[in-house]
């Protein structure tokens, strides 16, 4: 096959139409995603938000209020965190007897 000055260009047309296409088709999926990505983090950026606006109104008079709070929260996580963790070991359902022969009580028969 012979390639002259008018299939080259024909192939050029083509070949520049196609990434023009798939550039298009890519920022229609974008544009879709990010519109998604906000509706679903509308919530979150409402309590950023708010914890932005807090942090602008803490001075040194309200910070020992601000940490007692951060502290009480921490602990709360940890505490359904501790929860979540024995939840999921009561779960797996293990029998005393096989857990006790396997020695996982410490005491072996």
């Amino acid at each position: 096959m012979k390639l002259t000055a008018k299939s080259l260009k024909i192939i050029l047309v083509v070949v520049l139409l196609g990434f023009g296409v798939g550039i298009y088709l890519q920022d229609q999926q974008h544009q879709k995603s990010t519109q998604h990505a906000w509706k679903a983090n509308r919530y979150n950026l409402s309590r950023f938000d708010k914890i932005t606006e807090y942090n602008k109104k803490m001075n040194a008079a309200n910070w020992k209020i601000m940490r007692d709070s951060i502290q009480s929260q921490l602990d709360t996580l940890m505490i359904l965190r501790f929860r979540r963790e024995v939840d999921s070991i009561n779960d797996l359902n293990i029998p005393e007897e096989k857990a006790q022969t396997a020695g996982f009580f410490g005491v072996s028969h």
